[in-house]
């Protein structure tokens, strides 16, 4: 069994951890209480430990090296345990299992609802903490050791490399528009990309991987972008702004099916994308999953071998 390098403390990873989850040695210096000098300080110690360069300098702040990241995706979730571990010790466990969920917006109108009421009707006791976010963030977390898993469509995201991905089903972007919108009745064939750019827009924001493929979208027509009045991973304020104005609204189909199933919102025949997006479930393979997380995994699967191909 290989013994951690007495080099190494605990001090160390901590304040690689936080530099990691900053992305700044000055805001990681501060969040630490200790002074930026003596943060640089403890990470080159920490880098000629393990005998690699942990991070990058550059315009935007610190960036993990590969190195880096490999350390991250153990790191992270070791500094949780322990954390748990002694959070365990000073307080007995009250019995209660949670699982912290990291949601994109893919998946919170449909499937993680749904997951939810079927977990929850088996196992009443499962707390589930869901954050929600832009794939990058959520992914940050996981390394982090911050959450369980993260929940949505992802398998574009670089930040996913690393982690383990399993699929779950595949689901399209859409085109909306209210009801009654002048686009509404013409059909594939009529609606050009000039008319479409007619209309304000309501997208995801940049640089998520939702955004990417409508930015290729764009390209693909060949003409200049539409106008862009809205960017939002928001579904309740997209929702609420498309059926109040002209904008046209680029969305996941699983969270415009009630919409569709009133006739509130309708669907545009415009092809965003060839294929859908692959949908899944994200984890740090470097650490086990709890029971729980397991348990709920299962029902995921269960609803997504229920779709329709």
């Amino acid at each position: 069994m290989t013994m951690l390098s007495p080099r190494i403390k605990l001090r160390h990873l901590q304040a690689f951890l936080e530099v990691a989850r900053q992305r700044s040695f000055a805001r990681a210096a501060d969040t630490l209480a200790i002074t930026q000098p003596a943060m640089s300080k403890t990470i080159r110690e920490l880098e000629e430990a393990v005998a690699a360069s942990l991070f990058e300098r550059g315009p935007r702040g610190v960036t993990l090296t590969p190195s880096g990241m490999a350390l991250l995706r153990h790191a992270g979730p070791a500094i949780n345990l322990l954390q748990e571990g002694l959070a365990a010790v000073r307080q007995p466990a009250s019995g209660e299992a949670v699982v912290r969920i990291g949601a994109l917006s893919t998946v919170e109108e449909g499937l993680l609802p749904q997951a939810a009421q079927a977990l929850h009707e088996r196992f009443p006791d499962i707390r589930l903490k869901v954050h929600s976010g832009p794939s990058a963030y959520l992914l940050s977390q996981l390394g982090l050791g911050e959450l369980d898993l993260v929940l949505g469509r992802m398998s574009e995201a670089r930040e996913s490399r690393g982690f383990s991905f399993e699929h779950l089903y595949h689901e399209p972007l859409v085109l909306m528009a209210r009801a009654g919108h002048a686009l509404a009745c013409l059909t594939r064939a009529q609606l050009s990309a000039d008319l479409l750019g007619d209309y304000p827009w309501v997208v995801p924001p940049a640089p998520t991987t939702l955004r990417e493929q409508v930015e290729r979208f764009w390209v693909e027509q060949g003409g200049p972008p539409p106008p862009v009045t809205l960017e939002t991973l928001s579904l309740t304020l997209s929702r609420r702004y498309v059926q109040r104005t002209d904008a046209l609204w680029v969305a996941p189909l699983d969270a415009v099916r009630s919409d569709l199933a009133e006739g509130s919102l309708v669907r545009l025949p415009v092809d965003i994308e060839a294929h859908g997006g692959s949908v899944g479930v994200c984890i740090n393979a470097t650490r086990a999953l709890s029971p729980a997380a397991e348990r709920l995994i299962e029902q995921l699967r269960d609803l997504a071998g229920q779709r329709d191909p």
